[in-house]
This record gives structure tokens, sequence and C-alpha cells, in this order.
């Protein structure tokens, strides 16, 4: 197993489906999605942009972006295990996919956090929509 303090190398291609899967599973999202590895390595291969994080070898954070390449980009899955959290592994993730967005000239970026973790996303210029911003969802069953 890797050190915390392992020097990270970032990628941008597609993590590994099984690495991911295991990545995955600890945010506790898949309690609601039930995500099949093949069904979530599916979504990852439709994603605009990867960003893997590796310490000596181990897949230990991710992020992506889903996007129309002009207008619109919306981050999503950003995962960090928790023993790396709190050593800039996140910031390194979310950095690449916002300079990512700059290089593409994209006008809007958005994206999901995690409930109770706004504040990290803040830290990294990101600000919370005001209340009455545009803006819903809605929850599709299978």
């Amino acid at each position: 197993m890797s050190e915390p303090n392992s020097v990270i190398e970032y990628r941008t291609i597609p993590p590994d489906k099984t690495e991911f899967f295991r990545l995955f599973e600890t945010t506790g999202w898949n309690e609601e999605y039930r995500l099949s590895p093949d069904r979530l390595h599916e979504a990852v291969l439709a994603s605009w942009h990867t960003v893997s994080a590796y310490a000596a070898g181990r897949l230990v954070g991710f992020g992506r972006m889903i996007c129309d390449g002009v207008v619109h980009a919306l981050i999503l899955d950003m995962i960090v295990l928790p023993e790396y959290q709190g050593k800039g592994i996140g910031t390194g993730i979310l950095s690449r996919l916002v300079e990512r967005c700059m290089q593409s000239s994209i006008r809007d970026i958005q994206l999901f956090s995690a409930k109770g973790r706004a504040g990290f996303y803040e830290k990294n210029g990101f600000s919370r929509r005001p209340e009455d911003a545009p803006g819903m969802q809605i929850k599709c069953r299978t």
C-alpha cells in the first residue's frame, strides 16, 4: 500500500475500470446509483476530460468533466481517498480540470459538490449559486 505522503502523479487518461470502481465505492455514492464497474467505466469514458491522481502507482484521486466544448462544463466525481485528503490532491485535480476549460475558452464551469464539501471549492475560486439562481434537477430511477 502506498503512503499518504508519496509523490503524486497526475494523468489525463481514464483510470482502470476496477481501480476506479474501488475508489468510487469509498464515497458511498453507489448506494444510490447502484452502478456496476462496467456502467461506471462507460460514464468515465464519455467524459470530456478526466484527471487521475496516483501515489506509487495506486489510484488515490479522480475528477472528471462533461462539456459541450464551447460554453458549459460540469465537474463531477471529485474523489480523493480519505487517507489522502488534506494533502493538496483535490486541489491538484480541480486546478487541472479548470485549466483545461481555460485552454478551450469555456465560459461557464459548474460542479456538483458533495454535502459538506462546498468550502473546499470556495477556497479554490468557486462560489455558491444564489438561492434564486436558475437550475433545477430531477432524479431518475432505473
